[in-house]
């Protein structure tokens, strides 16, 4: 792909259209050439600043006819490169883009711009005794319209499902300037094709969402979290399904393995617990609703289920201190891993039975190449995110031996009946392993429907499929 480098002509034209202070040309451009993706570093020319749909619309139009790469872009928080303007060019930062439109209570939505923080997001909607579940570990900065571009899940999809079960209708801009609605505000919907679900999880190669009109549910008040050890992590992991077979659904069930845990123990000082040589991984349980009664009985049964799988003794969180400083502890997971150690993370997925099958072919894999792995995740949902240790690694080694024991795990996912993410995307990291999990024709109509909506490739590209 050979991009048009964006020259002064172009400039002075995003300069008229947003203003000096919304174009940046200097070293500013730093902060935005990289994401939590690895260490991977994309300088764009140019970073663009709109403030509405209709600059982001100006700004579509005139980069697809000069034929200049746009990579969208939220929080940054992303962990598959896709907000990396891998062809360079332009930038397009929708931070500007923050603004709740309104909370409609009569039918339980809300409107919202992009750039929302998705905590911001769903405090605003609990104060009316509302809920929007989705909570990526991310969520305290995460934007939601890089949720809808993931299609984002977090440990509470088990019970209330990802993003995509949420949204209702977005607006967005097409690479030619045309702004369209895909949807209608509705709880059903069944007339024509399914636009707005084709745009979720598109990683900004289709469209850019500029407006997310989402519904809501009620808020459950009452919450018991268990943290529950075992001696053994297959154990672990085999409780899982268990489980669910009981009748139980949790409102959140989380795996972390001990390395995990000790990880994070040592990068948080200000999480105090205390674990045994004996624990060699851990549940994390939530249960939500509406009676304390109700939940404390259900975690009786829980606790019935995880003693047939040897658990440890199980510690109950009721306060909210208690219950704040576990959901710490699995949300810090991943900062502390990428203090620890140059990683790669793989964001797997696969039935929850298998769960036990794939965190075994991962450590076999592993062992078979050399590296060591700390794995955590939404055990709940069979969603296993491994994280690989560079540690001692040569850097030989890290670059070409590695790849081959990434393919071969997400070859075991596939095995299992699952598939290369859960929540994290494809983006740029993860493009080479389509193959795996897709044959040549399902491959030709995703590239197909690109086109479509993007005849001339200027949107994100180098993502998702191989150049």
């Amino acid at each position: 792909m050979n991009f048009k480098i964006p020259d002064k002509k172009d400039l002075a034209y995003f300069t008229s259209l947003l203003g000096e202070v919304n174009v940046i040309i200097d070293d500013r451009k730093e902060n935005f050439a990289h994401d939590e993706t690895e260490d991977l570093v994309f300088m764009p020319e140019v970073v663009l600043i709109p403030e509405n749909s209709k600059q982001v619309s100006d700004i579509l139009k005139y980069c697809n006819g000069q034929y200049i790469a746009v990579t969208p872009r939220g929080a940054g928080t992303g962990l598959s490169g896709g907000a990396l303007p891998v062809h360079g060019g332009v930038l397009l930062s929708m931070h500007k883009f923050n603004k709740i439109i309104s909370i409609d209570e009569n039918n339980l939505q809300i409107t919202v711009e992009p750039g929302v923080i998705t905590q911001v997001l769903q405090e605003a909607v609990i104060e009316k005794g509302l809920y929007y579940p989705p909570d990526p570990s991310s969520r305290g900065s995460c934007f939601i319209g890089g949720n809808l571009a993931e299609c984002a899940g977090g440990p509470r999809a088990v019970k209330y499902g990802v993003t995509k079960d949420y949204v209702l209708n977005c607006e967005i801009v097409l690479a030619n300037g045309e702004i369209i609605w895909t949807g209608a505000n509705v709880l059903k919907n069944s007339t024509g094709y399914n636009l707005t679900q084709l745009i979720i999880g598109s990683e900004g190669t289709l469209g850019v969402i500029t407006q997310i009109v989402l519904k809501l549910i009620p808020y459950p008040p009452q919450t018991i979290v268990m943290l529950v050890p075992f001696a053994d992590a297959e154990n672990a992991c085999k409780a899982v399904a268990a489980i669910f077979k009981a009748g139980i659904i949790p409102s959140a069930l989380e795996f972390m393995e001990r390395d995990a845990i000790d990880w994070t123990l040592q990068f948080r000082n200000d999480i105090v617990l205390t674990i045994t040589d004996e624990e060699k991984a851990h549940l994390l349980i939530e249960v939500d609703g509406t009676d304390m009664d109700v939940l404390r009985q259900t975690c009786e049964k829980i606790a019935v289920v995880t003693e047939q799988f040897n658990c440890l003794n199980i510690y109950y969180a009721e306060s909210a201190d208690e219950k704040a400083a576990l959901w710490k502890l699995r949300r810090s997971v991943a900062e502390a891993v990428k203090s620890n150690s140059v990683y790669k993370e793989e964001d797997t997925v696969v039935p929850r039975y298998y769960l036990p099958d794939l965190l075994k072919g991962v450590k076999e894999i592993g062992n078979k190449y050399g590296f060591k792995s700390v794995c955590y995740g939404h055990a709940g949902d069979g969603n296993l995110h491994v994280n690989i240790i560079k540690g001692d690694l040569d850097d030989k080694t890290w670059n070409e031996e590695l790849p081959k024991g990434i393919r071969e795990i997400f070859e075991l996912c596939i095995k299992l009946g699952g598939t290369l993410s859960g929540e994290h995307g494809i983006g740029y990291v993860q493009k080479d392993y389509m193959d795996i999990a897709f044959n040549q024709t399902q491959l030709n109509l995703m590239k197909d429907i690109k086109k479509v909506f993007d005849p001339r490739g200027i949107l994100n590209p180098g993502k998702i499929f191989i150049d």
